[in-house]
């Protein structure tokens, strides 16, 4: 098992960007591909972006790309996700989770294949 804690949320203007942290423990063995996910009031929970272990596959939902950077540290165990240019509609719990996954490529998005969750951080964007 592998336990997730989010960090870096907060509250932040339209247009300002910040940087959300997500740091592994526990499960060393085995690949790891890590999803950001959100979910905001009333909607159900979204993917944002997604990386493989090895970082070459990435994958971005269309309302964030260009915005969002994703990426991982191996070494830290640690996956990023920075928002730039933030809008009022990113306001949302961004969450982290796991995939374990059988090589170091792959790179699932459905949401069902990501087992392992962190709690959640949340962003919230003012107009």
């Amino acid at each position: 098992q592998v336990q997730l804690v989010e960090s870096g949320g907060g509250l932040v203007q339209a247009g300002g960007s910040l940087r959300l942290s997500c740091a592994a423990s526990g499960r060393t063995s085995g690949y790891s591909a890590m999803g950001w996910f959100r979910q905001a009031p009333g909607k159900e929970r979204e993917i944002v972006a997604g990386i493989s272990w090895s970082g070459i596959n990435i994958y971005y939902a269309d309302s964030v790309k260009g915005r969002f950077t994703i990426s991982r540290d191996n070494d830290k165990n640690t996956v990023y996700l920075q928002l730039n240019s933030l809008k009022p509609e990113d306001t949302a719990v961004y969450y982290c989770a796991a995939a374990w996954v059988p090589n170091v490529n792959r790179l699932p998005v459905g949401m069902s294949n990501f087992g392992s969750w962190g709690q959640g951080t949340q962003v919230t964007v003012s107009s």
